[in-house]
């Protein structure tokens, strides 16, 4: 694929995150290539450094394969790793089901659940896409995506914050811990 000019843009903004480990929401409308910018990022990424540890994206369960399906068909170059099964369910262990991978995807659910299989494992980054569904601060899903050791964490979502600004607060949080360091007053 060629980027876009607004989609270089985007890709040229997540790079610059990237280089310097700070983390970011990355939003706008659904449907503008904020998968194929992210894929971008993580094959420049791979070619800076081939022997850095995978990316970690986590996503609705019903996006998964659409990020596998996306890598296979715009970065057909990078190894990736879906984990659709938690620990008592999956044969491996998580460290061998995802070895060699450049990006490993799975989906909110198993990473809540298996959270600390997560946070045993070094990552380049983590990209949480439709990021929503970590705007609860209180929820064990959030509390795993701020607990995750990552020199770059990206939310990405088209709704940044739906009802209030403290949705906006949480992502941010997890994205660049110490910006906004109380939710209160």
């Amino acid at each position: 694929a060629e980027l876009r000019p607004y989609q270089h843009d985007g890709f040229q903004w997540l790079s610059f995150l990237w280089r310097q480990q700070l983390g970011g929401v990355f939003a706008d409308d659904m449907g503008l290539g904020k998968t194929l910018q992210s894929l971008t990022l993580i094959c420049h990424a791979r070619q800076t450094d081939p022997t850095a540890p995978p990316f970690l994206i986590v996503a609705p369960t019903s996006v998964v394969p659409n990020w596998a399906a996306e890598a296979a068909r715009f970065a057909p170059g990078l190894r990736v790793a879906t984990i659709t099964d938690t620990r008592r369910r999956r044969a491996r262990p998580l460290a061998e089901s995802i070895a060699g991978a450049d990006l490993v995807v799975t989906s909110y659910a198993v990473f809540r659940i298996d959270s600390d299989d997560y946070s045993t494992q070094a990552w380049s980054g983590l990209l949480l896409d439709e990021a929503q569904q970590v705007k609860n601060y209180l929820a064990k899903t959030y509390e795993a995506a701020r607990r995750l050791a990552a020199p770059f964490k990206v939310a990405i979502t088209g709704t940044p914050f739906e009802n209030n600004l403290m949705e906006l607060w949480s992502l941010l949080s997890i994205t660049a811990p110490g910006l906004f360091p109380s939710p209160v007053r």
